[in-house]
């Protein structure tokens, strides 16, 4: 398989070249992650923290790892003291996780708040109503070891070019309606990470400056 020929032609293919590429390598073995690597590669995604569990030892320190898939709280202590950004904060709860995992460790874990856009509801995510809330909460107010950088979305499974590029409005349009408030300094609105192999383009026209893109780079998906 030719990685490198595969990540110059998606790059090719940007719409926007100052979007970030995090190389969806899930369930991928690490000699395919090296050639990645090697062809200049070091934001890396996977989501189960068992697989960045296993691969980050056997791979250079300099590489960045996204949790990208649905985190489960318990599982936060094993990523914390070397996560790149967890994108995928889908609750107050787990926010709060990962807040205590940071202080054990001694350092602020980088996460984006992921938020339904989707119309199929098995799609995780706050609602705008949630994420006004948990912004209202005293509690959200004095965290201290998180460092929000942004937000995440996933749009519904469709064929359909117009939904998709409605959903990934709706979640820029509150990305910017975000950073009008009056927000803790901990909240640093940067990223926007919306778009897979199947829609990047889509997102990067609606404004993501972060994809998620696998198939694409390292051919389907291994079961």
């Amino acid at each position: 398989m030719e990685i490198k020929a595969n990540l110059e032609a998606v790059k090719k293919s940007f719409k926007n070249p100052e979007c970030k590429l995090i190389a969806v390598s899930k369930t991928k073995p690490v000699k395919l992650l090296m050639q990645a690597y090697e062809s200049g590669i070091r934001d890396f995604g996977e989501n189960k923290v068992q697989e960045i569990q296993e691969k980050q030892p056997k791979m250079p320190a300099d590489v960045h790892w996204h949790m990208i898939g649905h985190l489960q709280r318990n599982k936060v202590k094993y990523i914390a003291p070397f996560v790149h950004l967890i994108h995928g904060v889908d609750s107050f709860k787990l926010l709060k996780e990962i807040e205590k995992q940071g202080k054990k460790v001694g350092r602020k874990i980088p996460v984006l708040l992921q938020i339904h856009i989707a119309e199929e509801e098995s799609k995780f995510g706050f609602d705008k109503a949630e994420l006004k809330d948990m912004i209202d909460d005293p509690e959200f107010q004095h965290l201290e070891h998180v460092l929000i950088r942004g937000l995440m979305g996933m749009t519904t499974f469709t064929e359909d070019e117009n939904q998709i590029r409605k959903e990934f409005r709706s979640l820029k349009n509150l990305f910017d309606e975000l950073k009008t408030q009056d927000l803790p300094d901990f909240v640093k609105l940067e990223e926007l990470s919306m778009g897979m192999s199947g829609d990047y383009l889509i997102a990067q026209e609606e404004g993501s400056t972060m994809v998620r893109i696998g198939s694409a780079i390292f051919g389907a998906r291994n079961y």
